[in-house]
């Protein structure tokens, strides 16, 4: 099997990410050599690469689906949205400057030259890349400066399947609608349908198939059905919804379930921090945004935010800030993450994010912060009271003060993070996908009948969710329609759906 097939969905959230990671690991379980590829991403969620690059959490799962160590060559453009206006560009890595829409269409046509170099790099490399397009190439009135839906997939020749999502209904209204607005060049690319998120009988849905069928010219290549067990990684941090379950976690081992309220900050960045604690059986988390959602629970997560002032003064205009400063008094269990480790210090200075000077922070940790220009993109090893630890930073501010014992120490014995009474901080991301270390703090915040599980291993259950996605592709994809559009493209001659665009 050689070559090429481009993922894209009739909206954001279809199903894109999860069907290339699916792939992904289907095709890598056969022996096949197969990367995945994401032009352009636009999310929060990102890791840190071994080289030291940032790409996008999804483009990292998937490259776990290989069998392959994350690279900045398989996200090289990341958008990170730090406001409703302007993004963070992320290019191979590394972050180049801030941009609104308007100015980001002047950076397209060198952007398109690096997409376009680091593909063709994978692609002599590896039989075959899956490709991720981005939101869905029905936004017509981007086209002409499209990087990752059918402006890559027409300069590199690359079939098309569209995938969509039948949980969220009108989809094959969606999968139509997404052809028929196309130019005739670009649905000569399109070769076919996925449905995703199906409940329910399939024979009920095969006569609306036929149909696309015959309206399109175009086969679906299968159905696949709704998943519960799939949740981990998600794969963009603005899709995480305020006031909503995390995970689907396991009865308790004990008697007692701990909860753990997780504050959905308007610029959340790297939302995957609290799925570890949803890993664990008897540990129920909470997306909250609401202050007497954190008022009762056994820990409250602040985690990432690229918007660290902003979303600071949204914790205080919310009555979250007051919650959860009362919590600390009361001796509740409170935990910062990176932007949040940030807020719950005694001051920032930040002339770089939001260029506001100096903010106070909420004065639960004794620590300074000061923003510096270059970003701080590293993978971490160290230890926390004996216990090995590992994770990634991603972060712009600095500690250039802090009187509180240190949460840890990196592998070179230097102090990390803070502890303050029940108050805990981080810059690590990825520090409770530990697993030795998540167990200690289950067991110094339970709550009497409470115990933690002995064996929970969050790698493990990733493992347990590529497989799992490998086989619902396996079992419901046509396998030799796949096979023929990765190894042959799109067949020549497919029809042109008339619409009132070229009337």
């Amino acid at each position: 099997m050689r070559g090429a097939l481009l993922v894209a969905g009739t909206t954001s959230d279809a199903g894109k990410s999860v069907l290339v990671a699916g792939l992904c690991r289907m095709l890598a379980r056969r022996g096949v050599r197969v990367a995945p590829f994401k032009a352009q991403n636009m999310s929060n969620n990102s890791v840190v690469t071994l080289d030291g690059g940032e790409i996008g959490r999804a483009q990292a799962l998937q490259a776990r689906a290989c069998g392959l160590e994350p690279s900045v060559r398989f996200n090289p453009v990341l958008l990170k949205p730090g406001s409703d206006r302007t993004s963070q560009l992320v290019v191979r890595g590394k972050a180049m400057t801030t941009v609104g829409a308007r100015d980001y269409m002047q950076h397209r046509q060198w952007l398109r030259a690096v997409v376009a170099e680091d593909l063709e790099s994978l692609r002599s490399e590896f039989d075959v890349v899956i490709c991720e397009g981005a939101g869905s190439p029905a936004e017509i009135n981007l086209r002409a400066t499209d990087l990752a839906n059918m402006g890559l997939a027409e300069a590199a020749q690359i079939p098309v399947v569209v995938v969509g999502d039948i949980d969220r209904g009108g989809v094959l209204a969606h999968l139509f609608g997404t052809v028929a607005v196309l130019s005739p060049s670009d649905q000569a690319l399109i070769a076919g349908f996925v449905i995703n998120k199906f409940r329910g009988d399939v024979a009920l849905l095969e006569p609306g198939l036929d149909q696309l069928r015959s309206l399109t010219g175009r086969p679906t290549l299968g159905v696949i059905p709704f998943a519960d067990d799939l949740w981990l990684d998600a794969e963009d941090s603005l899709g995480v919804t305020g006031n909503a379950p995390v995970g689907r976690p396991g009865p308790p081992v004990g008697s007692a379930w701990l909860t753990v309220a997780a504050v959905r900050l308007p610029r959340i960045s790297n939302s995957t921090d609290v799925e570890a604690l949803a890993c664990e059986p008897g540990v129920a988390v909470s997306w909250v945004t609401d202050p007497s959602r954190i008022r009762d629970a056994d820990l409250v997560v602040i985690p990432g935010s690229k918007s660290t002032v902003s979303d600071l003064e949204w914790l205080r205009r919310t009555g979250l800030a007051d919650e959860i400063i009362a919590r600390a008094a009361r001796g509740q269990a409170v935990l910062g993450v990176c932007g949040g480790y940030q807020m719950l210090g005694n001051s920032i200075v930040d002339d770089v994010e939001s260029g506001s000077g100096i903010t106070a922070g909420l004065g639960l940790l004794d620590l300074d912060i000061e923003f510096a220009p270059d970003k701080v993109l590293a993978q971490v090893t160290g230890s926390a009271d004996g216990i090995s630890v590992s994770g990634y930073e991603i972060h712009h501010g600095r500690v250039v003060r802090n009187g509180d014992r240190p949460l840890l120490a990196d592998s070179g014995g230097v102090p990390e993070g803070s502890v303050r009474g029940s108050v805990r901080g981080t810059h690590w991301h990825g520090l409770l996908e530990s697993d030795d270390f998540r167990r200690s703090l289950l067991r110094e915040i339970a709550v009497p009948g409470f115990i933690a599980a002995p064996d929970t291993s969050v790698a493990a259950v990733r493992e347990q969710q590529l497989d799992l996605l490998a086989d619902l592709v396996e079992q419901h994809l046509d396998q030799d329609l796949l096979e023929k559009l990765i190894n042959a493209g799109a067949p020549i001659g497919l029809p042109v759906i008339a619409s009132a665009l070229e009337v």
